[in-house]
């Protein structure tokens, strides 16, 4: 080894010697190279760690918090939704088909590694502007590589978000999230517990792939970062596909006493974890890991991230009947070690100890305190007015927000996800606020969402986080959805950086609080750090996937206007905001001083409305203004129902604001004239502003202020300009 063994595998010359202190000794170099996949950012949150006990965790519908390899909530008649999100950042930046590919595979593992039968994909993904020939190689790069994987697997990616903004133009953020059912009594737990019990490793050959990929992930990209192609996995979908079958076999016979994938830091990660979690220890011998490739030392043998791979605990005596199952699926399964009763992780070539700590080390890294200041920036932009530009023809800039890829119609992306294998999805991707699922042989299903919005976290961190969790329950209560619980996935910077642990540390605090005002605790999730190149952070971006759950599938609610003579009626207040906005960087290039205010009670509010409007058949359509404001969404509920809309808007200010501004807690409408008094007395009973706009009906979309017409425009030409502005930049 060299003279600074410690940078070879990331980790610092302090943590060097906390690892000699431990063991008393020197660490050789497979030891080392154990402790830097477990002590990278990646596997061990050393920064993070002590932020995320900000969030609310428990529920009385909890039945497995972060922990474990993904969440589990119950929804009621003895079954359970399994869900997590995690993020494949650096690798799609350097690989972007395998990257993302990859990112599909591994978060699939984390959920039938659960015991649960993956039943629904989503993503959401950042990128730079279409208009760089580089961003669109990564687009079209990592959309292939989750279409491929997902389609293979017979997953079907039901939604998800994708932003475009320079903040992201070389490290694009690639957040995969996976929803499974389970029945309760089927849990499956990644513990080793029972020390004699085998360990077996099932599923792919072992190969170089992937090598030091966890501590790839928690380093900045830089020039030099081509060079790390071997840090991306390859992965193999077809394999996965059988390996899903055949685990949920395993854990439907009762075969097993823990099941752990091996994602990031491969047999090292997963067999410590296991043993950690039941207070064991683990021998393996790595002369008993099948292998693809000759001449694999003991080093890469433990840290390869080859894909497609778990690890299984069998319960005694059915080790055979573990190898039997896998046969019959084409698989392989191999006993490599023994669960042991010392703590200690030891790992074997050919009987000879090569490497021996204690697991508690490994699975234990000592907290970095990080120093927090806040931005600079934030100061300047504080002192600064807000100039409001207002266009020559509100039309014309309502079809200029159409044409941003970022508000856009992204059917040039789902349709090449196959979003209805698996015959569960009840709604098509962009027909409704949040993907909806039915769950076969009940009247109730699921609607499934991600959300965040990284522009108006780098303007106020905290709002940002606060306003991530609000969208995404706003948007399953326009389904009919009540929100039950949210996986996470925190993109940033390097911590290392003390404006940047500020941001971090803000926006979870933002996000905690309105997890608590909403009800809705946090169930699993990831840290991404060290989203930047060459000393450039992305945005500040944590997204948020929520579940929730639909009482009555009967009464399904979209975005579409569909009856004309409905009401057209807006939930919430027009507040007027351009901070943060689309309408804001397209007109003037730059993201704003301050984000929209977030009111969490009239959030709260807004969101009981909603849920108890669709609930009982009072709406046809429901959407949320987000991005590009109330045009925007008066505009994609045309475009959804194929039909105009008259309505009439009132300001004493600026109508650009009132028409484009992202202000929060706010929601489009249509419903029966005969249904308005119910609505009314709904909004009354929960304290919410609710004003009729207008009437369904037309060719158009007319929006006049007074007498005056400040949008008249026919709804196929806001089709041909939503419809076709990714196509045109991508072609």
């Amino acid at each position: 080894m060299s003279d600074r063994p410690w940078e070879e595998v990331g980790l610092t010359e302090t943590e060097y010697e906390q690892i000699t202190e431990i063991l008393g000794r020197r660490p050789n170099e497979l030891e080392l190279g154990m402790f830097g996949v477990m002590w990278s950012e990646h596997c061990s949150y050393k920064s993070s760690r002590p932020v995320l006990r900000l969030f609310p965790y428990e529920a009385p519908w909890v039945l497995q918090g972060p922990g474990e390899n993904a969440g589990v909530i119950a929804i009621g008649d003895g079954r359970a939704v399994v869900f997590k999100m995690e993020s494949h950042n650096h690798p799609s930046a350097i690989e972007p088909f395998q990257g993302a590919a990859t990112g599909v595979g591994g978060i699939v593992r984390d959920i039938f590694a659960m015991g649960a039968r993956p039943i629904a994909l989503l993503d959401s993904l950042r990128f730079g502007s279409l208009e760089d020939p580089r961003v669109r190689y990564l687009f079209s790069g990592v959309v292939g590589g989750i279409s491929w994987y997902g389609n293979c697997i017979g997953v079907p990616t039901v939604g998800g978000e994708i932003y475009f903004d320079t903040a992201y133009a070389t490290n694009p953020l690639v957040n995969v999230m996976c929803v499974g059912l389970l029945s309760e009594d089927k849990t499956a737990r990644a513990v080793a517990s029972g020390p004699g019990n085998k360990v077996m490793l099932v599923g792919a050959r072992t190969g170089r792939d992937g090598i030091h990929g966890a501590s790839f992930a928690s380093e900045e990209l830089g020039e030099d970062s081509l060079r790390r192609r071997p840090a991306v996995q390859v992965g193999d979908p077809f394999k996965e596909k059988l390996l899903i079958e055949a685990c949920l076999e395993l854990v439907d016979r009762g075969c097993l006493v823990g099941l752990q994938d091996l994602g990031a830091a491969g047999i090292t990660s997963a067999a410590s974890e296991m043993a950690g979690r039941a207070g064991t220890g683990m021998e393996i011998d790595v002369t008993l890991v099948p292998r693809r490739e000759e001449g694999m030392t003991p080093y890469e043998v433990m840290i390869s991230e080859s894909q497609e791979r778990m690890l299984a605990v069998p319960q005694p005596g059915r080790e055979e009947e573990v190898a039997e199952i896998l046969a019959k699926w084409d698989l392989e399964a191999a006993v490599i070690g023994q669960v042991t009763s010392d703590g200690m992780f030891r790992v074997r070539d050919a009987g000879r100890v090569v490497a021996e700590v204690p697991v508690e080390a490994l699975a234990a890294c000592p907290v970095i305190p990080r120093e927090k200041a806040r931005p600079a920036y934030l100061e300047e932009q504080a002192t600064g007015a807000e100039e409001v530009p207002e266009p020559d023809d509100y039309g014309v800039a309502l079809l200029n927000l159409l044409s941003s890829p970022t508000i856009a119609g992204k059917a040039w992306v789902w349709r090449q996800y196959d979003h209805m294998v698996q015959i569960n999805t009840a709604v098509r991707p962009g027909a409704a606020d949040a993907a909806v699922l039915r769950l076969k042989g009940s009247r109730q299903g699921l609607a499934l969402t991600t959300d965040g919005n990284g522009r108006y976290t780098y303007l106020d961190p905290y709002t940002g986080g606060a306003i991530a969790v609000a969208e995404a329950a706003r948007n399953l209560a326009c389904c009919g959805a009540r929100p039950l619980g949210v996986t996470d996935c925190l993109n940033f910077g390097h911590p290392g950086r003390p404006e940047i642990f500020w941001q971090f540390e803000e926006a979870v605090r933002g996000m905690a609080e309105a997890c608590r005002a909403l009800g809705v605790p946090v169930v699993s999730g990831n840290v991404s750090f060290y989203n930047e190149s060459s000393g450039e952070a992305v945005y500040p971006t944590p997204v948020v996937g929520m579940v929730g759950l639909v009482e009555d599938m009967e009464r399904p609610c979209t975005m579409a206007f569909t009856n004309d003579g409905d009401l057209v009626v807006l939930l919430g207040e027009n507040t007027g905001e351009l901070g943060g906005s689309e309408y804001l960087w397209l007109a003037a290039g730059r993201p704003g001083a301050r984000p929209p205010r977030v009111d969490l009670a009239r959030e709260k509010a807004l969101v009981e409305v909603l849920v108890q409007a669709v609930g009982t058949g009072l709406l046809t359509a429901a959407h949320d203004c987000a991005e590009g404001g109330l045009a925007v969404a008066l505009a994609e509920c045309c475009l959804a129902g194929g039909r105009g809309a008259r309505v009439k808007v009132t300001s004493s200010g600026s109508l650009a604001a009132l028409l484009f501004g992202e202000g929060q807690g706010r929601a489009v409408v249509s419903l029966p004239e005969a249904n308005w008094p119910r609505l009314e007395e709904l909004c009354q009973g929960q304290g919410l502003s609710v004003q009729v706009l207008g009437r369904v009906g037309g060719g158009a979309l007319e929006i006049k202020a007074g007498d005056r017409v400040l949008v008249q425009v026919p709804v196929e030409e806001l089709r041909t300009r939503w419809e076709g502005a990714i196509p045109c930049l991508m072609s």
